[in-house]
């Protein structure tokens, strides 16, 4: 199923064609605050486990075995999972995240989970 469905850094400043707006870091971003970040959700329960996101650590070497732990959480989530599909069913999604690297975060392993399933 093709979901209209974007990944934007929080720091980015939100934008009229965002859509809903939902936050998937388990940790607050510094330096953003509540009303820039313009949330419709927070979803921390969607995130890595604080042991995956750990051993991850941005890595990019890590990339390729970080999407396959991370999509296992991911299917042993049903709830967090399907509260965000029941959100992609409304209409726009945009994943938001915290981290430097733009290609190697965990907003980009959600949305491709999301796309492949």
């Amino acid at each position: 199923m093709a979901f209209d469905l974007m990944v934007k850094r929080i720091y980015e400043p939100p934008a009229a064609d965002d859509g809903q707006r939902v936050l998937v870091d388990r940790i607050w971003p510094r330096g953003v605050s509540r009303e820039h970040a313009a949330l419709a959700l927070w979803l921390k329960e969607i995130a890595p486990s604080d042991e995956l996101r750990k051993w991850f650590g941005h890595e990019p070497a890590r990339w390729v075995e970080f999407r396959k732990r991370y999509g296992a959480e991911l299917d042993g989530n049903g709830e967090a999972v399907a509260q965000l599909r029941g959100l992609l069913g409304e209409g726009k999604v945009t994943l938001l995240y915290g981290a430097h690297d733009e290609a190697h975060n965990n907003a980009v392993a959600l949305a491709e989970y999301l796309s492949a399933s």
